[in-house]
């Protein structure tokens, strides 16, 4: 189970280093793929520093929209479908740092319980 938790930060991973390989931004790209091995340390850092990055790569995906959009926009093409497409892959990036904080990825990074009872023990 905990294989399949982690395919939706290594899919929004894979997907950022494919943006940044296309803009050109080579080291970028390699950041993006050599977070993932971030996945094999089981330390809290290590999932801390995934989430951030899975965070920050959302924000990527907002910035390239509104790039994106206004391009578009000031050509007088469509650009809808372009926001609801990037719009989506931010918010599915967004949501992938969101599995570090099912029990079993809790657990395997040593995050510590969410609930305050376990935190008082």
């Amino acid at each position: 189970m905990t294989w399949f938790l982690l395919t939706a930060p290594v899919l929004a991973a894979l997907l950022l280093a494919a943006h940044f390989y296309r803009a050109g931004l080579w080291l970028l790209a390699i950041v993006s793929i050599a977070a993932l091995a971030l996945l094999f340390v089981r330390r809290p850092w290590a999932a801390r520093a995934l989430q951030a990055g899975l965070l920050i790569g959302a924000v990527e995906w907002l910035r390239t929209l509104a790039v994106f959009a206004a391009q578009r926009m000031s050509l007088g093409q469509p650009w809808l479908r372009l926001a609801v497409i990037l719009g989506a892959v931010a918010l599915l990036t967004a949501l992938a740092a969101l599995v570090f904080r099912h029990r079993k990825l809790r657990d395997r990074y040593r995050l510590g319980g969410g609930d305050r009872a376990s935190q008082e023990q």
